[in-house]
């Protein structure tokens, strides 16, 4: 499971509008990684319009924000144009990704198992390195913390 001071796995997927994402492609710049359970569910919802509203402070520090989900591209292209999210929706549909940075886990609702993507964000600076992570992460005051620690590098 990857921290603070490790190099950051590397990634490469599709995003919504057909793009693609790659950890080689954002070398030389730093970026949000921020991995949600589900596109239009409630406490997913309130973290990408978080992400929406702050977008203008991230950019001022020259910070991307990029949402992976297991979701389609087709179901991120509904999300993004529902809530005019500004920043790249990636698809990681197989779950390597998630794996990679340790946010496939095992979860209980109910007393029922099963596993699901585990809310958590990295701040992953210029050369690729992780400065910042969040793990389990609570949607209020979230978007704030990871903003604070972006403007701090």
């Amino acid at each position: 499971m990857p921290d603070v001071g490790d190099k950051a796995p590397n990634f490469k997927m599709p995003t919504d509008g057909g793009g693609e994402v790659s950890l080689k492609g954002l070398k030389g710049r730093k970026f949000v990684l921020y991995f949600y359970p589900k596109d239009d569910t409630p406490g997913c919802t309130k973290e990408a319009c978080g992400f929406r509203d702050a977008l203008p402070d991230f950019s001022a520090i020259d910070a991307e924000i990029i949402g992976v989900s297991k979701d389609s591209v087709a179901k991120h292209d509904k999300f993004k144009a529902k809530y005019e999210l500004p920043f790249a929706l990636a698809s990681d549909e197989d779950g390597s990704v998630c794996e990679a940075y340790g946010t496939w886990v095992e979860k209980s609702m109910y007393g029922r198992k099963y596993m699901g993507i585990d809310r958590a964000t990295f701040l992953i600076d210029e050369k690729g390195v992780i400065r910042g992570a969040w793990r389990k992460v609570k949607v209020p005051g979230h978007v704030e913390a990871v903003l604070e620690a972006a403007q701090e590098l």
